[in-house]
């Protein structure tokens, strides 16, 4: 029954929805960091935890650093997971003078 709805809807609307799925609307500036965060990492598929992440954390410029710094390194297979340790593992990346910290955990 339900499929007999979309009989009379042309490919070309359909072609319309699918595009519109791929912009994104941004309202807020969480929201704007979190999709770039996405994007430097190449993982679309969590824009909304980065979303969340960025409404949180609001040092912006340091997670934007942390996150280009990542997806500048050679042999990192999931940059997502790389960020996420970094940020939250007991590391912790000075942006300032871009180095990675690490505390002793002796």
């Amino acid at each position: 029954m339900h499929m007999e709805a979309f009989k009379n809807v042309s490919g070309d609307y359909l072609k319309g929805l699918l595009g519109r799925r791929e912009i994104s609307k941004v309202y807020s500036a969480h929201q704007e960091i979190g999709l770039q965060l996405a994007a430097i990492l190449h993982d679309r598929f969590n824009k909304a935890l980065y979303i969340k992440l960025a409404k949180t954390h609001t040092d912006h410029q340091r997670l934007l650093m942390l996150a280009k710094d990542i997806a500048g390194r050679q042999g990192v297979v999931n940059r997502g997971a790389y960020f996420m340790r970094l940020l939250f593992d007991g590391e912790h990346y000075d942006g300032y003078n871009g180095k990675k910290n690490t505390l002793d955990r002796k």
